[in-house]
């Protein structure tokens, strides 16, 4: 029998409103001059079992060494977070690093679980509610990228939201203190914020963690065409794409393209039938950025976005940041 979970579903690929949403952002996109594909379609069911492949891979450092700063600095994480606190699990994936915490002894009162792939969201949920059945445990189904929506029963009280794995960087600077407002909006001075960075060094180590000789990175990327073709219809041939990502040093920003292996013609439903755009050989469709960050810089854009009594912790070779940060005092 399956535990007892709630699971709300605010966002629903397959709604005729969400199709013709999803279907017009889709167009802007690819009908830009850089074309473009966002970040959210990476995540199908199948697209966040590769990215948790992703994350075993050896040249990928983000999620062990972020691990590892967790485990050396347990208490004091504990410390910050306090007691009958509810964690909220932004862009949760497998629940796993919510879990390693709870399984450490730091429960929190509610667990509030996160995810734009419901499928997955839901399986996630149910094993863990298996390892630890007397946490409350909410999944919320949603694009929390564009609107964040929390039950209304949520106490306002002592949110803690929870942003591992340096996601962060998937937003612009500008973007990402946008975002970081609007989480402080959703908190007041007795909530948080823990949030994983993940820090400025050398290129090679940067160019190898999103670009693995066994491919994953690359399938995980040309997933992203099969979801499109599968949700709205588009007709992308994956084997036409190569994955490509580097580290842009000026930016300080990995980029990850689709680079078309030959000259092609792409479709896709709009209101008048279909769109299209024609792609010359060697022309790229940029799928994400990761940006990485100093940790003063970082610093600086949690001060910007309204968040105050900043800490940091990091790995001796601090290639990776945990950041933990308080509401500011609301000024009236």
């Amino acid at each position: 029998m399956q535990p007892q979970v709630k699971l709300l579903q605010l966002f629903d690929w397959d709604s005729l409103h969400e199709k013709a949403r999803l279907r017009e952002e889709l167009a802007t996109g690819l009908l830009q001059p850089q074309a473009s594909i966002a970040p959210k379609f990476f995540y199908d069911a199948l697209g966040s079992r590769l990215f948790e492949a992703i994350t075993e891979l050896p040249e990928y450092y983000p999620t062990r060494t972020e691990a590892a700063i967790f485990s050396e600095h347990l208490p004091a994480i504990g410390e910050a977070l306090g007691t009958d606190f509810t964690l909220i699990d932004l862009g949760c994936g497998s629940c796993v690093k919510a879990g390693r915490l709870f399984h450490a002894g730091l429960l929190p009162a509610r667990y509030v679980a996160v995810d734009i792939s419901v499928d997955f969201l839901r399986d996630s949920l149910h094993k863990l509610k298996r390892e630890l059945p007397a946490i409350d445990m909410t999944g919320l189904g949603l694009d929390f990228t564009d609107e964040l929506q929390l039950p209304a029963e949520l106490p306002p009280q002592k949110r803690m939201f929870f942003y591992p794995g340096s996601s962060i960087g998937n937003f612009s600077p500008p973007e990402a203190c946008t975002f970081l407002k609007r989480l402080a909006g959703q908190m007041d001075a007795t909530g948080g914020l823990l949030i994983g960075v993940d820090l400025i060094k050398d290129k090679a180590v940067l160019d190898a963690a999103y670009d693995d000789p066994l491919g994953v990175t690359a399938a995980f990327n040309r997933n992203l065409l099969r979801h499109v073709n599968a949700r709205l219809d588009a007709d992308f041939a994956i084997g036409d794409w190569q994955h490509l990502a580097f580290f842009n040093e000026a930016d300080a920003r990995i980029e990850m393209h689709l680079v078309a292996r030959r000259e092609l013609d792409v479709s896709w439903p709009d209101g008048a039938g279909r769109g299209s755009r024609h792609f010359a050989a060697g022309e790229r469709i940029h799928t994400e950025n990761s940006y990485k960050y100093s940790p003063a810089g970082f610093r600086t854009l949690l001060s910007a976005a309204g968040f105050t009594d900043i800490r940091m912790w990091t790995d001796p070779r601090a290639w990776f940041g945990l950041f933990f940060a308080r509401q500011a005092a609301t000024r009236t």
